[in-house]
């Protein structure tokens, strides 16, 4: 049995310190495996300069990796959980999640506060999700797309580029740039990304070596909320271009799980909640999907459609 772990990932900093987290835990409970990280390149790691909003592939930070894996040229892939599609190629699967970090959004601007930029103002983010949840909250803001790694956007914002960027209040403090962080987004008005500040560890669902390890990672009360945040997006048909949040929670046995949805211009938004046993959480994903598509969801869906046909 081979005493070597290969584990990939992007070459971005936070990408890298996500990984060398999830290495040094395998490290700590496998001390006499030899734990090698492998950077590699992606098709949204390529392709920086275009905005994720007009890029038609689902998974432009995942597929190479998966490749690498499908190939056993590496045996573990950590990725953003939020990156990862909700259908996944055959032969892989997530053999674990870490525990959850903040899953809040966060405001990285000169020292205003969302409710204190001056109208006019221009916000920088690369989610759909984030700009409709700003506009909803400032619709006097100018909202434009921005890509590039955390320091190149926080860059733009010290370089008056642009007044503030949204990020993911985890990726700040995995970094350990918690100082540039000027506001905590409520979660009230800015429901995370589905899977948002949690890790996805993907491996080949044969094995088995792998698997064991991977056990001991698990996080079953962040892989219970993601179960139900990605069974909600799954059942709403939505990819991570989607204007769909939803975030779990996990308080004892009883999962709750709020999910919204919009449609592409962000004039309408719908938000409901489902709970439930924590076994059940597939079922309290596609339970208030329903709920969703039941009250009118379903032409949003159409529109994203739509959008995409007629660039």
């Amino acid at each position: 049995m081979s005493n070597k772990i290969v584990i990939g990932t992007r070459g971005s900093k936070l990408a890298v310190t996500q990984t060398e987290t999830v290495a040094a835990q395998i490290s700590e409970a496998n001390p006499d495996i030899e734990v090698i990280i492998s950077r590699i390149v992606t098709e949204g790691d390529q392709n920086w300069h275009v905005q994720l909003s007009n890029t038609q592939g689902i998974g432009i930070f995942v597929k190479e990796l998966e490749e690498a894996l499908l190939q056993d040229k590496i045996d573990l892939a950590v990725h953003s959980l939020k990156d990862v599609p909700t259908i996944m190629p055959p032969g892989l699967c997530i053999g674990a999640v870490s525990e959850r970090h903040d899953p809040r959004d966060v405001l990285i601007s000169k020292g205003q506060k969302l409710a204190e930029l001056p109208a006019g103002a221009k916000i920088g983010t690369g989610s759909m999700r984030r700009a409709i949840q700003v506009n909803a909250c400032r619709p006097d803001l100018e909202v434009s797309g921005i890509r590039g790694n955390i320091d190149t956007r926080l860059r733009k914002v010290s370089d008056g580029e642009f007044d503030g960027v949204i990020s993911a209040a985890a990726a700040l403090k995995r970094l350990g740039w918690e100082d540039k962080i000027t506001e905590y987004l409520s979660i009230e008005h800015f429901l995370p990304s589905v899977g948002q500040a949690a890790l996805a560890i993907e491996c080949r669902v044969d094995d088995q070596r792998v698997a064991k390890i991977l056990k001991q990672l698990n996080h079953l009360p962040t892989f219970h909320s993601i179960t139900a945040e990605r069974a909600f997006l799954f059942a709403l048909g939505g990819g991570c271009r989607a204007p769909i949040a939803a975030l779990g929670t996990v308080n004892g046995k009883t999962l709750y799980v709020d999910g919204l949805i919009s449609n592409v211009s962000g004039t309408k938004i719908m938000r409901d909640s489902e709970q439930g046993r924590v076994d059940e959480a597939k079922e309290i994903g596609e339970r208030l999907a329903q709920k969703l598509l039941d009250a009118g969801a379903e032409k949003f869906l159409s529109e994203v459609e739509d959008y995409d046909t007629n660039r």
